[in-house]
């Protein structure tokens, strides 16, 4: 069985800054704060570890309650900022989940700092979200590897332990995503089509190195 873990931002979509928008959205909303967002790093991490920060550099004071009320005017601004945005599904990707729906030798799945319902919105949004039927998401950890490692876990309970970690690839646009993926004992395929050059991905050294996902032939073995 071949596993395909796939990150989202940057990898599957361009949410146009939607994303941002969103976060943007919810602080001024929910706390009337602006021109925090750009202290924080978004880049490859979780969305927990995000909102803590941002939590942190606004000075709301209980973190797990903001944390929470952050979180909930967060989703409530992505749908709107989503059809605000010029966002897109990203090179080859299309081709790519056609080229795999239905054959019973593949897992599709998902191993993203995104928050579940955020990466629902988001995948929905541009009509894909029905491919992905695992995955690993960014509500209960800070650290990426936790997230690959959750990623993980639930392929393992979805194959009833059947697994080749040799036939397992994450694949994702930042280090790290590469990092988390030689955590959990993966391949990684990393691909250029967000904010890293293939020259700052190849440093990494990535079993798999690609401009876009338009070359990803030589992922399936076929």
């Amino acid at each position: 069985m071949n596993v395909y873990l796939f990150d989202i931002d940057g990898t599957l979509i361009s949410s146009g800054g939607a994303g941002k928008a969103a976060l943007e959205a919810a602080l001024a909303s929910e706390f009337g704060i602006c021109h925090v967002i750009d202290k924080v790093q978004l880049s490859g991490r979780t969305d927990r570890a995000i909102l803590f920060d941002l939590v942190r550099h606004a000075g709301l004071g209980d973190a797990a309650d903001a944390w929470g009320r952050l979180r909930r005017a967060y989703l409530r601004h992505l749908p709107d900022c989503l059809d605000r945005s010029s966002g897109r599904i990203l090179p080859g990707i299309a081709e790519f989940l056609a080229s795999v729906h239905g054959r019973d030798d593949v897992l599709l799945g998902l191993l993203t700092g995104n928050i579940r319902d955020g990466a629902r919105i988001k995948l929905g949004h541009f009509g894909i979200d029905h491919y992905f039927t695992v995955g690993g998401f960014g509500d209960d950890h800070l650290d990426r590897d936790d997230v690959a490692r959750e990623a993980l876990r639930e392929v393992r309970r979805r194959l009833s332990g059947a697994i080749c970690l040799e036939q397992v690839w994450v694949i994702g646009d930042t280090p790290l995503d590469i990092r988390c993926a030689r955590a959990i004992g993966a391949r990684v395929a990393a691909v250029a089509t967000g904010w890293h050059t293939l020259a700052d991905l190849a440093v990494h050294q990535p079993d798999l190195l690609l401009r876009d996902f338009s070359e990803f032939r030589p992922l399936l073995g076929d």
